[in-house]
């Protein structure tokens, strides 16, 4: 399956599809710097700053998007994530899927990514993999980690770090003289949830030792974890993340949970019932801990991670066979907010859904504890989302429902430093919903005010929102 032509069909004017749309983007959110506030790039690898090894370190390996689409046409593994099969053969058969994805978004960002940073005007497939490997794996050989991102214009990205991580990567970047974006950490606590886990009293212990505090009961663990915090937040961190299916918001006590935790540290499981208690009594302490901090704090929820339980066991967790789920949201994310707010404990907080049913839901919860003091924003697209559709969805129902003007845009939560051309088509998108509803009469004809919103979605409003320089 091929395509006669081979010439790229990305133009100037890709998905913009009127002369004020391109004003739109041309004239104000192109030349905006990048803020990309969550993702999952490796800090040490933008620390050493050393050339790749080529193409498929830097696109392919472990990319479970790539992963998922090669699967579906039954390619066999060994030419995925196999160490017998060489790259040249691996990139064969991504090349032998692209025309498979038209339609799928990874269609588009194969283009614009050889595109941008590539110069590559040329589709992707079979006839092309020859000459499309050789010169990718060429220009590679001179391009380190922070000229990728210097040339993408990025000015800060945060990471996603366990509160185990010594973050000696990003104090490496940031004692570095040579330009970079600012890379700051992002803390990720997710491990701390996993109480019925087999390896959960190392992790406890592991954090223990940093902390110089032993954790034998609840306090002791929220010294820790404060500790931890502390830490990261000394090394510039100003944002937390956490990936659940669903808000924890059991009824609990700091009591009731140091019994459970007493009961796990003895070697006994917690049940499910006792273990959603002491999930909710620490994850509405760790919100406390970010407020007092200062932080912005964000929840991914509606995962339904690791389905395919042969493959994970083989290849480990963020493999590809991870889908939406189908989990009630409304109700627990209302009661941990509601308390946290009724204790004056609630930070700049941004709420992320998987499932587009609930995107009206989501919408509608982000408005309800806005006040002069703490925003509460609906998050971009996210994961199986963050294509044309998804974003135009997401954008029309926050239009509907809250203050587009006021949203704070993009992320990649990628771990590929090839994504940022994401920005761009999020941005271009943007600029035709804007675009369209102006030349079809449905807003004001004036291009100062929707090129400063432009502005103000691309970059502005979410620099004011989380206030990250040290």
């Amino acid at each position: 399956m091929e395509f006669k032509m081979t010439d790229s069909f990305i133009k100037e004017n890709f998905l913009l599809q009127n002369k004020t749309a391109e004003r739109l983007y041309f004239d104000h959110a192109k030349g905006m710097p990048i803020i990309d506030y969550h993702n999952h790039l490796a800090p040490d690898v933008i620390a050493d700053n050393e050339p790749f090894s080529g193409i498929n370190e830097i696109w392919l390996d472990g990319d479970h998007y790539k992963w998922r689409a090669m699967r579906s046409l039954r390619i066999p593994e060994k030419f995925i994530t196999g160490n017998e099969i060489s790259k040249k053969e691996k990139f064969d058969q991504w090349a032998y899927t692209v025309p498979f994805t038209v339609g799928n978004p990874l269609f588009h960002w194969t283009h614009l990514e050889l595109d941008r940073y590539f110069g590559i005007k040329t589709l992707l497939q079979p006839s092309t993999s020859d000459a499309i490997f050789e010169e990718t794996n060429m220009q590679l050989s001179q391009l380190k980690p922070k000229h990728l991102l210097n040339n993408m214009k990025v000015e800060m990205l945060c990471t996603t770090d366990d509160p185990l991580d010594d973050l000696s990567h990003h104090q490496k970047i940031a004692s570095s003289e040579e330009k970079s974006p600012e890379v700051l950490p992002g803390f990720r606590p997710d491990n701390i949830f996993g109480i019925q886990g087999d390896r959960y009293l190392d992790y406890l212990s592991a954090l223990g030792e940093l902390a110089d505090q032993e954790v034998r009961d609840f306090d002791s663990l929220l010294v820790v974890l404060k500790s931890r915090i502390n830490y990261f937040h000394e090394n510039g961190c100003r944002i937390s993340d956490h990936g659940l299916e669903y808000t924890y918001a059991s009824e609990f006590s700091n009591a009731d949970a140091d019994t459970v935790l007493k009961k796990r540290l003895s070697g006994s499981l917690p049940s499910d019932r006792e273990a959603g208690l002491f999930n909710s009594c620490v994850l509405y302490e760790l919100f406390v801990m970010y407020h007092d901090f200062g932080w912005t704090q964000q929840l991914h929820l509606g995962a339904l991670r690791g389905n395919n339980k042969k493959l994970k066991r083989q290849l480990g967790a963020d493999v590809g066979c991870d889908s939406i789920g189908d989990f009630s949201q409304a109700k627990n994310l209302s009661k941990l907010l509601g308390m946290l707010n009724d204790n004056n404990k609630l930070t700049n907080t941004i709420i992320y859904n998987l499932n587009p049913s609930m995107n009206e839901v989501f919408a509608t919860m982000s408005g309800n504890f806005n006040n002069d003091k703490v925003e509460i924003q609906w998050g971009t697209a996210w994961w199986f989302l963050d294509q044309k559709d998804g974003m135009e969805l997401q954008m029309k129902t926050l239009s509907n429902m809250g203050l587009l003007s006021k949203f704070i845009g993009m992320l990649t939560d990628s771990r590929s430093f090839l994504s940022f051309p994401r920005h761009e088509y999020f941005r271009r998108i943007l600029c035709n919903m804007l675009g369209k509803d102006i030349e079809n009469g449905l807003l004001p004809n004036d291009l100062n005010f929707f090129g400063s919103m432009v502005e103000n979605i691309c970059y502005h409003n979410l620099k004011e929102f989380i206030k990250y320089k040290k």
